[in-house]
């Protein structure tokens, strides 16, 4: 039976050192990207003015973009908003400017400088402290997460499992974040709250999968510890597969056909899904395997009832 089962088996610790040099490289580069160039936070965070207006003919953002840099508006970042005709203007924090007044100049600049009837969709302000309170209740939120998550998998499952689980989901937040730092995505509230979509997807998959090592370890013996993680991941691989593909189908519509308002949000969770696969299958199980997990760990300790021994020698 275990011959069979290694025989259909697909050997991924085979390529765990391959796995750890590159998840070590990916975890760098994130690291070196936030700490260089950080997070493009967008106004939810930083506060600032959001403008979205509505041209006659297709825009020209190169031409839009001249126009805001020759007129005072050097931090100006605009984009078409589901359409070539739709546009977003997103500045930066202006003092003791309102916001009706700051829309009215930048719709004046842009029929000015297009000849264009220009419509004003709507307009949106965040104010410094209101950005600076949802960038820390938005941390704190991801802490909390985690902490919970913590303290979940300490108590479900034997330390070398729960310390894998762990370093998966640090590693799945990490790369993520540092994809956003590198590409120089806007970050917002729906890219925090796919941050935590992708914590929650990836714990349910490596639980999955540690469940299935623990079972195995117990049923599996004469094996080696490599071999049981080996048999567990190729066990639960066509469930992960299937998972992963429904999931990144809705998240590819999602991108493709969602718009602009929840690109960030469908990037943040197509990313999530493929790092959150990849470490259930090689960072949880190759952490809890670098840590000496074995069958005598997850085997309880037999205890031997008081006055058993001596009942046992008074037996015919």
């Amino acid at each position: 039976m275990q011959i069979l089962q290694l025989k259909n088996t697909v050997a991924f610790m085979k390529y765990r050192k391959m796995a750890m040099i590159f998840s070590a490289l990916l975890m760098i580069a994130s690291i070196a990207s936030l700490a260089v160039n950080k997070l493009n936070f967008g106004l939810d965070f930083t506060g600032g003015t959001l403008i979205e207006v509505g041209f006659e003919q297709a825009a020209d953002l190169q031409k839009l973009r001249t126009l805001m840099e020759d007129n005072g508006h050097d931090d100006a970042k605009v984009q078409f908003y589901g359409s070539s005709r739709d546009v977003v203007i997103r500045l930066g924090l202006r003092e003791d400017v309102k916001a009706e007044m700051l829309g009215n100049e930048i719709l004046s600049i842009l029929q000015t400088g297009t000849g264009q009837q220009v419509d004003m969709r709507r307009i949106e302000f965040v104010g410094a402290s209101v950005g600076d309170e949802l960038a820390e209740q938005g941390g704190l939120a991801m802490l909390t997460a985690l902490i919970c998550i913590l303290v979940y998998v300490a108590f479900r499952f034997e330390w070398r499992f729960a310390i894998g689980s762990v370093v998966a989901l640090f590693h799945d937040v990490l790369l993520t974040l540092g994809l956003f730092s590198i590409l120089g995505l806007e970050f917002d509230l729906t890219v925090l709250a796919a941050i935590l979509a992708v914590i929650g997807y990836s714990l349910n998959d490596t639980i999955v999968v540690s469940d299935r090592i623990r079972e195995n370890f117990r049923k599996i013996r004469d094996t080696s510890s490599e071999d049981v993680i080996n048999i567990s991941l190729s066990q639960t691989l066509s469930r992960t597969f299937i998972t992963s593909i429904t999931t990144l189908l809705v998240l590819a519509a999602l991108f493709f056909k969602g718009g602009a308002l929840i690109h960030g949000f469908a990037t943040a969770l197509l990313f999530g899904v493929f790092v959150g696969t990849y470490s259930s299958i090689y960072v949880a199980s190759l952490v809890a395997l670098g840590l000496g997990i074995s069958r005598e760990d997850l085997i309880p300790e037999v205890v031997e009832k008081e006055g058993e021994e001596h009942d046992e020698m008074l037996m015919p």
